[in-house]
């Protein structure tokens, strides 16, 4: 059996007899004595042999090689860490192909497509390890949020039969006899369970076939949903706002050194976040000498443009447009061409968007035959809602987007461990 102590509690426990083991980073051969420098997940320490025996395999030791070491602990004045490891003796592991494909530790910048192509060392790196230990907590922090305040976690299927949103960006693939397709969202069934189960949330990979390749575009992402029931479109912006600010508190309380080594200083927004029409967000643009009508989309340079005019880090822009949100986006009964429908934006980059949902069969048939698609392509979606559905509202967010604003990064790549695009399927 393999049993050891991390390094990060072996430094604190000194004169204990222990077994550490880990990576190689660097080794120093001096005259009469020689150091190691191992790492862990956990963090380094300093390996000082004096022993001759224990020195000849210090001599052939190579970067990344993997050894186990058994001694203890001592302070140490001369240390980076302040302590240092004294070894009894000292065990190869496994031996790392050398050279290495790029420098885990150099001043020498190595292009992203390979780091990606050795992407389990480039996990190795500090850089790339806070980037996905920041992940990982804003993870942690969205599910304990969600699952103490009574929601439920459900897994939708990846394999549809029709498209969830319309449009043709999807995957196709032989399913039998039959066509499927790769779910470009689990928003159809995300439905179904909020109304039976009133409160419910996924983490879920989608994918979308579009044929972009540029540093903020992927083709499989994993999305962070909820979706409530008895609920509109404020009841859920009410929820999004708090699980931003929680997930942000908490990156800045257990991620100070993956922060530190990124660089990155986190701004929590203040609640609530201000509220802004998509109306009243085009006409502070135009009035800005941007050139955009009632409409269209905003570009990222406008919504950056946004942030500057609103003078907030996280604010939402409502009440869009029919032609720009899916047809299950329930309409404003006043005025149908708008509907019940946000965006939230922090840091300036659109991180999430949500609506109320229509729960009404026969205005769920309406909308679809706006949009261009047949209603019975989504009979069974429809059908859901003929037995006594209720209001409900969710919204979606972009976890590789997410983790790209907090961490600061300019290319999407890096906040995916296996990022999959156009070119990219391997590793």
């Amino acid at each position: 059996m393999f049993e050891r102590t991390q390094i990060g509690k072996a430094r604190e426990s000194l004169d204990e007899s222990l077994t550490i083991a880990g990576w190689v980073k660097r080794t120093r051969v001096l005259r009469n004595i020689s150091f190691v420098i191992l790492r862990d997940v956990s963090g380094e320490i300093q390996v000082t042999v004096k022993d001759d025996e224990m020195r000849k395999a210090v001599e052939d030791l190579g970067r990344e090689d993997v050894i186990k070491v058994t001694g203890r602990t001592v302070s140490s004045e001369v240390a980076n860490t302040g302590v240092e490891f004294i070894p009894d003796s000292i065990e190869v592991v496994n031996k790392a192909k050398q050279p290495l494909p790029f420098d885990l530790f150099g001043q020498v910048k190595t292009e992203l497509d390979t780091r990606l192509n050795y992407r389990f060392m480039d996990f190795r790196t500090e850089h790339t390890s806070s980037i996905f230990k920041i992940q990982n907590v804003l993870l942690t922090a969205f599910r304990g949020f969600l699952t103490d305040r009574g929601y439920m976690e459900f897994q939708p299927p990846c394999v549809i039969a029709s498209a969830s949103e319309g449009g043709a960006d999807l995957f196709m693939l032989p399913y039998f006899e039959k066509q499927a397709y790769l779910a470009q969202s689990p928003q159809l069934y995300k439905q179904m369970c909020a109304i039976s189960f009133e409160k419910v949330y996924t983490i879920t990979p989608i994918w979308r076939a579009e044929k972009f390749n540029t540093p903020t575009h992927l083709n499989e992402v994993r999305q962070m949903d909820i979706e409530q029931a008895f609920a509109d479109d404020e009841t859920v912006m009410k929820v999004l706002e708090e699980i931003l600010v929680h997930m942000l508190v908490t990156v800045k309380e257990k991620c100070p050194n993956e922060l530190e080594i990124l660089g990155r200083e986190i701004v929590v927004p203040e609640l609530p976040f201000r509220h802004v029409t998509y109306t009243e967000s085009i006409e502070m643009l135009q009035d800005a000498g941007e050139e955009i009508a009632w409409g269209d989309d905003f570009s990222k340079p406008q919504e950056r443009k946004l942030t500057e005019l609103v003078g907030k880090e996280a604010f939402f822009i409502k009440d869009w447009p029919s032609v720009q949100k899916a047809f299950y986006a329930m309409p404003y009964e006043e005025n149908p061409d708008v509907v019940h429908a946000f965006d939230c934006i922090y840091s300036g980059i659109e991180i999430s968007s949500g609506t109320m949902r229509i729960h009404l069969p026969e205005l769920l048939r309406e909308q679809l035959r706006k949009k261009g698609l047949n209603p019975d392509n989504f009979t069974h979606y429809i059908e859901s809602f003929a037995y006594g559905a209720p209001p409900h509202a969710g919204w979606s967010i972009g976890l590789e987007r997410l983790t790209m604003t907090v961490t600061g990064m300019t290319n999407i790549r890096e906040c995916s461990m296996f990022p999959r695009d156009r070119d990219r399927l391997v590793p």
